[in-house]
């Protein structure tokens, strides 16, 4: 591995790519021109939960607005919204070459698909990030939960770069079945997203811990009865998660205190995608799973209600506030 491109450099590109450059890999961040004034003047600086706080020097990596600029690179971190994935596979097909390896570092369980069907010629992996970053401007990545990411086989030499800059990282034995618990897990993010809270404040309410456990527990029946696997992320087990989440607060912080570590402001991608105005990954989050029923003949109605709602706030004015009651409320639960 001599050249990393990250394709899609925002907060968990970046974050990512800081790392590896910091390993001593040479890579290129494709982003936009804001992320390239921004590490030419500042750098990349790098901070987490922990208190870890660097900053890695602007002549560390290369950013550039081209796609152009990647065809000499060897592997490939995909970090786009979902919703951008099919465009980035078209932008890239013409321009990497034949032995360049392709790795989705997204959320959801599609994205690895929709990159194959654009670039069939080329080794696509698949990949799980399982904590959030927040892109604090001017180039200020601040990662505020624990977790370890896990990539496919395939990715071995990505993984020890990201060890060797102390990332946790790991290759996982059944990559489908991480994907898809961390999919159950992240449908905390729609009701992160309607709440408007931190994290760690919407984690305090069992109200809202009921939403996000009835929607978990929703996804885990379909998936059962479709036959899909589901494999626990780092510490978080999926198919407990439900159970922990009603449970009293008191006691529910106690065990989760020992699941997972979240730093006091971090928030959902999703919340931060509705307050700046931009379109969600809801439909490969809680809409994979009403994709999964139709697939099935079954029906998925608390998912489909949470995608209805976070769609309606994609027209408002940002995330709606909503209290954990009134949630309950407009979801039956």
């Amino acid at each position: 591995m001599k050249h990393v491109g990250i394709v899609g450099a925002g907060s968990i590109g970046c974050f990512v790519g800081a790392h590896l450059a910091r390993a001593g890999v040479a890579v290129s961040l494709l982003g936009r021109e804001r992320l390239k004034v921004a590490v030419a003047q500042h750098g990349l600086r790098i901070t987490d939960f922990n208190g870890s706080d660097w900053t890695l020097p602007a002549d560390a990596v290369t950013v550039t607005t081209s796609a152009a600029d990647l065809a000499r690179c060897d592997v490939l971190i995909v970090c786009t919204k979902s919703n951008d994935t099919a465009t980035a596979a078209q932008e890239l097909a013409p321009v990497i070459g034949q032995d360049c390896v392709v790795i989705s570092l997204q959320n959801g369980v599609r994205n690895p698909h929709i990159l194959r069907e654009h670039l069939p010629n080329h080794t696509v992996l698949a990949a799980m990030v399982p904590y959030n970053v927040v892109w604090d401007a001017p180039a200020h990545f601040h990662n505020g939960t624990s977790g370890q990411l896990e990539f496919q086989a395939g990715a071995e030499q990505v993984v020890a770069a990201l060890q060797a800059a102390g990332l946790a990282a790991a290759v996982a034995p059944d990559i489908v079945g991480v994907q898809w618990g961390k999919l159950v897990i992240n449908l905390n993010n729609a009701t992160n997203a309607l709440s408007g809270l931190p994290l760690k404040a919407q984690l305090a309410d069992r109200d809202l811990r009921r939403v996000t456990a009835a929607a978990q527990r929703e996804a885990l029946s379909l998936l059962k009865q479709a036959g899909v696997s589901v494999q626990r992320s780092g510490r978080l087990l999926p198919k407990l998660t439900p159970h922990v989440l009603r449970l009293p607060t008191w006691l529910f912080q106690r065990v989760a205190a020992q699941m997972v570590k979240i730093d006091p402001q971090a928030r959902s991608s999703m919340w931060d995608d509705l307050n700046r105005g931009r379109a969600t990954e809801v439909d490969y989050l809680n809409g994979e799973v009403v994709r999964l029923a139709k697939t099935n003949q079954l029906e998925a109605p608390i998912n489909t209600e949470i995608c209805k709602l976070i769609h309606a706030a994609e027209q408002a004015d940002g995330a709606p506030s909503y209290s954990g009651q009134v949630l309950r409320s407009k979801l039956a639960i």
